[in-house]
């Protein structure tokens, strides 16, 4: 198959005309206040700039730093002996001396993909620095191949996320005919029987679906606007419904993967990247909490505002470390090397700042708001020239697996650049998501 490796340029005019910037609402005396927003700011920016400039001649995208695991340390979060681990869990080879911290590259068929360009794009929204802006650009026409993909349901991470900032931020005709292509590749995924898009094609399981698969809907939104064509929204909240169906738990909490048989019915519920079966995966929760208050926002059906309020209501009281960056599962082992997970942190953030904005619950934003100023001190914010060219560091990737434990992830950053600009729009009293142009 070929593929150009340029489907659009910049338009003429573009939307951001200026830096978006923190206001401190009804106190002036305060102002220095932003001093956190604006280091956090300069630091993504500088990072990310670096990053797009050292990777450029490899094709490719920055997703976490190689990062080694001790068996031990799996067996104490895990609580089960090793010998215990399921069948289907294969453990990371270690990394080699040389390979240890160094900086590990992903290509456009990468879930983790889209999420580098779409940074960009965000710091580009809080910033107006054009040179970024380009970058952006040069990234996000790296992503066109994953449009043509039919074998994976994250077409909304790579694409939308990609794609649908440029959208936003420099709209083009082009832009849309890929939104709209990547849609009619990610609805092939779907079956009315069960009423989901299909997940995985790999595992013990008969028809997966996993809760990230609710942050991929928002493509399916955007080719309806685009398109007139009613179809992809239909699919999204079919889909939408019939995990609200069978995903959740009676306290609220999901299941990261369940399974259905051909006629519909539920296979299996449980985890593929939590600490067990009945655990509330902290990421999890976060996909959950985020992908119904968007579902929300294009649909207006109220169950699905109901279910992220259930769901930021019980993150809220069940996340009990200090700095409310969540561990990696809510339910793992609390102590002092139990690893955090700021990707958790930095998506539950974004998604609490639109909810708070939905439900005008100032409880939502504010704690948004205390965990985004946390993750934006040195405990979380990487130094400016170090981490490999990331903003946030410690997250987790799949703890199980031995995966990127304790190292900066690309769509951290995404998540949490997300969470500065819709922190920024909401205090200038504007909606945290802006649409973009059809």
């Amino acid at each position: 198959m070929h593929v150009s490796k340029t489907i659009f340029a910049l338009p003429a005019a573009l939307v951001v005309a200026g830096a978006l910037t923190y206001v401190f609402a009804g106190n002036e005396e305060k102002a220095d206040d932003s001093v956190w927003f604006d280091r956090a700011v300069a630091v993504a920016a500088a990072q990310l700039s670096h990053t797009a400039d050292a990777i450029d001649t490899t094709g490719a995208f920055p997703r976490s730093l190689m990062t080694d695991y001790s068996l031990e340390q799996l067996v104490e979060q895990m609580e089960i002996p090793h010998t215990d681990f399921k069948p289907e869990i294969e453990l990371l080879q270690h990394p080699s001396v040389d390979e240890y911290r160094t900086l590990r590259l992903c290509s456009a068929a990468d879930w983790t993909a889209g999420f580098f360009p779409g940074s960009l794009w965000l710091a580009y929204e809080l910033t107006a620095d054009t040179t970024l802006r380009d970058r952006a650009v040069r990234y996000t026409n790296r992503m066109l191949p994953a449009s043509y993909m039919t074998d994976t349901h994250d077409l909304g991470f790579m694409i939308n996320c990609s794609y649908g900032q440029a959208l936003r931020l420099a709209p083009a005709d082009s832009i849309r005919e890929v939104i709209v292509r990547t849609a009619d590749n990610l609805i092939s995924r779907f079956d009315p029987t069960i009423g989901c898009i299909r997940s995985w094609d790999f595992g013990p399981w008969n028809y997966p679906v996993i809760i990230d698969n609710m942050m991929n809907l928002q493509l399916l939104f955007n080719a309806s606007k685009i398109s007139g064509d009613a179809k992809y929204k239909d699919v999204a909240i079919k889909h939408a419904r019939t995990t609200l169906a069978h995903h959740f738990r009676p306290d609220h909490t999901c299941y990261h993967v369940v399974s259905y048989n051909a006629d519909g019915t539920v296979q299996s519920a449980g985890t593929f990247q939590g600490k067990s079966d009945g655990s509330a995966w902290a990421r999890g929760q976060g996909w959950a909490l985020y992908g119904y208050t968007e579902t929300y926002r294009e649909t207006g059906i109220k169950e699905f505002l109901d279910k992220a309020i259930a769901v930021a209501d019980m993150f809220i009281e069940r996340n009990n470390t200090d700095d409310r960056v969540p561990y990696w599962d809510l339910d793992a082992p609390a102590g002092t090397d139990t690893p955090r997970d700021a990707s958790a942190a930095a998506l539950i953030a974004s998604g609490l700042i639109e909810l708070g904005y939905i439900t005008s619950d100032a409880r939502y934003t504010n704690y948004a708001e205390q965990l985004i100023r946390n993750l934006a001190s040195p405990a979380y914010l990487a130094e400016q020239g170090t981490n490999a060219g990331f903003v946030l560091m410690h997250s987790v990737g799949s703890l199980p697996h031995g995966s990127e434990i304790d190292t900066p992830l690309n769509y951290a950053d995404y998540y949490f650049l997300e969470a500065l600009v819709r922190l920024a729009r909401v205090k200038k009293g504007e909606a945290p998501v802006a649409e973009f142009i059809s």
